[in-house]
């Protein structure tokens, strides 16, 4: 019974992990021409960042998010001088956020929540078993 609980524990973490993924994926395309931001330069690409949640007695107990951080792949420039916002040789600046890989990202990021959702099923599925066996 206590590995179906650390199952269920993985998966948990592992959804809770996906759902801060799927955030920010969404706020690097709700952004992805914002050229003037709170602090007055161009929204920078954010990427969840995780690691291995381990415990020494127990093991492997899923996943945490340790934050989120910028990506420093670099801004992009269009050229637009009709734009309020270019340069002197007229280009602006903008965000480094790709839709494409944005979307790419975030199939990805459904299809590992789909997957822990699964597993999560099979597990509640196992319990319910046990149970009726027990009767």
């Amino acid at each position: 019974m206590g590995s179906l609980f650390s199952a269920i524990r993985i998966s948990a973490s592992g959804l809770s992990a996906e759902r801060l993924r799927l955030d920010t994926i969404s706020s690097n395309i709700a952004n992805a021409n914002t050229t003037r931001g709170e602090n007055g330069k161009p929204y920078v690409r954010k990427v969840a960042v995780f690691q291995e949640n381990l415990n020494g007695a127990l093991g492997m107990n899923g996943v945490k998010a340790v934050g989120i951080e910028e990506d420093k792949s670099p801004l992009r420039k269009e050229y637009d001088p009709t734009n309020p916002e270019a340069d002197q040789d007229g280009y602006v600046t903008k965000p480094n956020v790709n839709i494409l890989n944005e979307m790419a990202d975030m199939i990805a990021a459904s299809r590992s929540y789909e997957a822990n959702v699964d597993t999560l099923n099979a597990g509640k599925t196992m319990f319910m078993k046990a149970l009726e066996i027990g009767r």
